[in-house]
């Protein structure tokens, strides 16, 4: 599970992510990462906002049982990359069709060469 202050949950802080941030598509998903942004609903004082993520997963991936466990993976998987990413991300993770029959160590791999990509080649495992 994510902490609170790493969610997204408003309808504007995704948009911002797809909307203006980077893109990187792999065979089971699309990475969409905003660097830097300075506002933040969960922000305390003058401290740094924390990156943040959210994740859309279709009726294509497969039913609800099925949808709910990708998005358990990929919150999982994220959870343990959120150190890598620059302070204030918005990253927005969108399953494809191909994510509700793929397993954990697939999932694993195009995220990580999905953040590679967006991040310069560097910091994620």
């Amino acid at each position: 599970m994510l902490p609170t202050e790493n969610r997204l949950r408003r309808r504007q802080d995704f948009a911002t992510a797809v909307r203006r941030g980077r893109r990187a598509g792999r065979p089971l998903l699309v990475v969409h990462l905003r660097e830097g942004q300075t506002t933040d609903p969960h922000a305390t004082g003058g401290s740094a906002p924390p990156a943040r993520a959210g994740f859309v997963v279709s009726k294509a991936v497969g039913g609800a049982v099925q949808r709910n466990l990708v998005k358990r993976r990929l919150r999982h998987l994220v959870r343990d990359r959120l150190s890598a990413l620059p302070a204030g991300s918005l990253v927005v993770v969108r399953a494809l069709p191909g994510a509700g029959t793929a397993d954990h160590t697939a999932l694993a791999r195009d995220l990580d060469a999905a953040l590679r990509r967006l991040l310069g080649g560097g910091g994620v495992k």
